[in-house]
């Protein structure tokens, strides 16, 4: 080598030009080969077979062409390389088993599921499918970029507007260097209904979509087992989902079954199927099979297994499906190419990419029809003045030597164009006219005026000219209206979507099913009751009810949580491990989470943070907990309703927080020196009992509350508060319908009474001494509530709920205890029923159970009994109650204390 050769050499780090190269040939594979664009759901490859045949006039109402032939053009204009990979892909998109809407109309042999590759591309024939014009229509009106292709003798788009989402319609496959993509095909009736849905709503929750988007769709059909993978793939853009063909037992007679397999899972090899149906019998992993057969023809897929006599054709179904790939799964990595760089994008994220892509290509394509309809209508303006000017024209040109002359002359020529000034407003082109109402001829209208034949010169030429101006206005306003409105263009998006759907849609091939494999953990649960116990300090924990024992009343109680000092216990309820939650945060958050996924603890355990087991932001804590009835059905008709300690309510729908993602979602805005006191569930014919620490309550019925859809408002006033005072709780009461005197009658009549008659005694009339029907005092007894009350130094009273009168929304309520230094504030208020159980908890972690049916029932405005004997400086922080057990007092282990009989105070 001589050294001028050497001069020319640049000496490099060997490791720096390795990672150069291999960066560039990596994204060059991710890019250009491997990875399908979001937008128009191809790789490069598809993208330029179908560019290629469109240009070629290769159109689905066109004769066949030889598939070679497009190769050819494929390879020489677009892609430069080897013409077997063009012609595979190709091949591919006329699989009516491999895409569920082929882009390729192939005839020949074009493949088949039993693997058998397609002949060769001197024997087959292709042209477009009908539904691959959808990708490219209106590609000729600058909808797209352009590029130059390899050796820049050709341009070919970046991307073709396609008009629906292929993407996710057919699905794509590739291994690219360092990722993958495996998308799986869809229904196009679905996916466009799901795009339809965004459009309406760009905030619409991902779950929302899953109930439109059921799954993927297959083109071979079979199953899809359970919804899991599906969830994960649409929120994560990655899942697995199980895939089972489908199969039929058949009595063949003789005491023999027969299994007809008709449909296998997508990409499964049905030869190699069959081969290992054979396999694993002749293993004798699989027994009971006489006789194997594949019957499969053009009308579909049959494969017929002849069991032998008196054997059970389920179970050798179930083992075909665990020894073969009759039951496989699919690996979803939902990866795509979007804005250039490879991303894995969910559900929504895919729909939201393609929405805003023909967002895009109608604007595009918008101002190109504005454009051509703006210039049409100036060369027509130009020809109506001529018409109008016409015997003028004429002698310009019979006087001109060489139409350039004419041209040149008829340019430099002012022509009244006052007549023509409606039409010239019309067409909005208003620039062709001076300020004396005069025009000049531009050098494109003179060139038409011309060539313009004389049969223009008739009026009713003259006319049309008037009425194609006036045609081009209307346009001309229409495309000024959708690019001047996003809703209108959003219409036509919409428009162009339903009319892809009502043509090229068609019913779905694969059926969802739900199999044990898709089990729920909650479906491995045991059902239980659980005690949920909540302190200050954020921490929570579930405990088995049975470790709590009962006790009489006024008993010392046993040893709940083990508390730090500055620990309190905050709230206590008693639910199934089912039980759905709502936890309600102090920033208005709210999350949700079943029972079972709480910490269990014991009752001296303190349980594990709650910002372990929520997404809490910083300075977030939970400050209400809402359990729900398991069964979903019955929240159609509750509501939620919220109250806060500054006296605030507000009425919302409980579906409104039925789908929760995982890191939760607002529920209501809260003033800064305001928090949350309770959230329930409510009906429309209930009422609403606020109570306050000063021992004043307000009842006022849930339907004189309007429901608030905005989950970020903060409601209205429903009770007007003293200084220092504040709301501590909030009750939910059946409605009543009877008359306050009613009511108050009613009352005189001793309490033990209306109990035995609630229960179906007997009784005098008579004796009673009211005013009242006996069909009155009994309906009144089946549908009375008894109020709870208790304070912070363990005093408590039941009293009837119809003593609590009906006041207006955002009054000052009425007495409900008559508190002092010895009462204490209250701190709990609730409905209550004869056998229930109140479990109390004390700021040093104290827990006592004691039933009610010992507890005097009182009038309203007295200070009740006492219910828990309480150390020197201990005070009862939370109350709640509990549904009554088989553990009789007399099991409990520990020693009965305090007082006999109640005294009321």
């Amino acid at each position: 080598m001589t050294d001028q050769n050497f001069s020319n050499l640049v000496p490099v780090n060997i490791e720096d030009e390795m990672k150069v190269s291999y960066l560039d040939y990596a994204m060059s594979v991710i890019v250009s080969r491997a990875i399908p664009d979001v937008r128009d759901g191809l790789k490069p490859v598809h993208r330029r077979i179908i560019y290629s045949m469109h240009e070629a006039g290769n159109h689905a109402s066109k004769p066949y062409r030889k598939s070679a032939r497009i190769v050819g053009d494929v390879m020489g204009k677009y892609h430069p390389h080897g013409d077997s990979a063009i012609y595979d892909s190709l091949v591919r998109m006329a699989q009516d088993f491999s895409l569920r809407l082929p882009l390729v109309d192939g005839q020949g042999n074009f493949g088949s599921m039993d693997g058998d590759a397609a002949a060769a591309m001197r024997y087959t024939e292709s042209r477009m499918a009908k539904v691959s014009h959808k990708l490219v229509e209106d590609i000729d009106k600058e909808t797209v970029s352009f590029n130059p292709n390899y050796d820049g003798s050709e341009e070919e788009p970046s991307v073709l507007p396609a008009m629906f989402p292929n993407l996710l319609v057919n699905g794509s496959g590739g291994i690219a260097v360092g990722m993958a993509t495996n998308i799986p095909p869809h229904n196009l009736g679905e996916v466009i209904d799901a795009c339809c849905l965004y459009i309406d709503n760009n905030d619409i929750e991902i779950l929302d979509l899953l109930e439109i988007v059921k799954g993927p769709d297959f083109p071979t059909g079979s199953m899809i087992l359970g919804i899991s993978g599906i969830r994960s793939a649409y929120l994560t853009g990655r899942g697995s989902i199980i895939m089972r063909g489908r199969a039929e037992i058949e009595n063949i007679g003789n005491s023999r079954q027969a299994i007809i397999i008709t449909e296998i899972p997508y990409m499964v090899n049905k030869a190699r199927l069959v081969e290992k149906i054979a396999e694993m019998v002749k293993e004798k992993r699989i027994e009971g099979i006489s006789d194997l057969r594949d019957e499969s023809n053009k009308n579909g897929v049959r494969i017929f297994i002849e069991l032998k006599k008196d054997v059970v054709a389920e179970v050798v179904l179930n083992q075909i499906y665990a020894c073969t790939q009759l039951q496989t799964s699919f690996g979803v990595i939902m990866l795509a190419l979007k804005d250039g760089l490879p991303k894995v994008m969910n559900l929504k994220e895919v729909i939201a990419a393609f929405v805003s892509f023909r967002e895009v290509v109608i604007t595009n394509r918008t101002i190109y029809l504005l454009n051509k309809a703006r210039d049409r209508a100036h060369i027509l303006l130009g020809l109506t003045i001529a018409v109008s000017n016409i015997d003028e024209i004429i002698r310009i040109i019979k006087a001109s030597n060489d139409p350039n002359a004419a041209k040149q002359e008829l340019m430099a020529r002012s022509w009244d164009a006052l007549n023509i000034l409606p039409l010239v407003k019309l067409v909005d082109d208003k620039a062709m006219l001076n300020e004396q109402g005069k025009c000049s001829f531009t050098e494109v209208q003179a060139k038409a005026i011309l060539e313009m034949r004389l049969q223009r010169l008739t009026a009713m030429e003259k006319n049309k000219l008037e009425e194609d101006l006036k045609n081009l206005a209307t346009e001309i306003a229409e495309y000024l209206n959708i690019l001047g409105s996003r809703t209108r263009l959003l219409e036509i998006l919409k428009e162009e979507l339903i009319k892809v759907k009502e043509e090229f849609a068609t019913p779905r091939l694969t059926s969802i099913e739900f199999g044990e494999f898709d089990q729920d953990i909650e479906d491995l649960i045991q059902r239980e009751e659980m005690v949920v116990t909540v302190t200050l300090g954020g921490y929570i924990k579930r405990v088995p009810l049975s470790s709590y024992r009962s006790q009489k009343r006024g008993g010392k109680g046993r040893s709940g949580l083990s508390m730090r000092d500055e620990d309190i216990t905050t709230q206590v309820f008693v639910g199934s491990t089912h039980t759905p939650m709502l936890f309600f945060s102090n920033i208005g958050q709210v999350y949700s989470l079943k029972l079972y996924k709480l910490p269990l603890s014991n009752p001296q355990g303190k349980g594990r943070p709650m910002v372990n087991i929520l997404p809490l932001k910083e300075n977030e804590h939970i400050t209400n907990i809402m359990p729900l009835p398991e069964n979903q059905d019955e929240w159609d008709n509750l509501n939620i309703m919220f109250a806060t300690a500054k006296g605030n309510i507000r009425r919302s729908d409980l579906l409104d927080f039925k789908k929760i993602q995982s890191n939760g979602k607002i529920a209501i805005r809260l003033d800064e020196d305001d928090k949350l006191i309770d959230v329930k569930p409510c009906k429309e014919d209930e009422h609403i009992l606020l109570a306050t620490k000063a021992g004043k309550t307000l009842r006022f019925p849930v339907e004189s509350l309007r429901v608030i859809k905005s989950r970020t408002s903060d409601g209205v006033r429903g009770m007007k508060l003293a200084k220092e005072d504040s709301v501590i709780s909030m009750t939910v009461l059946k409605g009543i319908s009877s008359t306050k005197e009613d009511r108050d009658a009613y009352l005189t009549v001793p309490w033990e009474k209306r109990l035995e008659i609630a229960k179906g005694e007997e009784f005098n009339l008579e004796e009673l001494s009211v005013t009242l029907t006996a069909d009155s005092i009994l309906e009144m007894a089946n549908s009375e509530e008894f109020i709870l009350t208790v304070t912070e130094n363990g005093f408590g009273k039941r009293s009837s709920a119809y003593g609590y009168r009906i006041t207006d929304r955002g009054g000052s309520g009425i007495i409900n205890m008559d508190i002092n230094d010895k009462t204490g504030l209250v701190v709990g208020v609730m409905p209550v029923k004869m056998d229930d159980e109140l479990m109390l908890i004390t700021n040093s972690g104290k827990l006592i159970r004691c039933k009610l049916e010992s507890v005097r029932i009182t009038g309203r405005n007295t200070s009740g009994v006492i219910l828990f004997k309480l150390d020197d400086g201990e005070k009862v922080v939370s109350v709640s109650l509990i549904a009554e057990t088989s553990e009789s007092e007399e099991d409990s282990e520990l020693e009965e204390e305090g007082l006999e009989q109640s005294e009321e105070v």
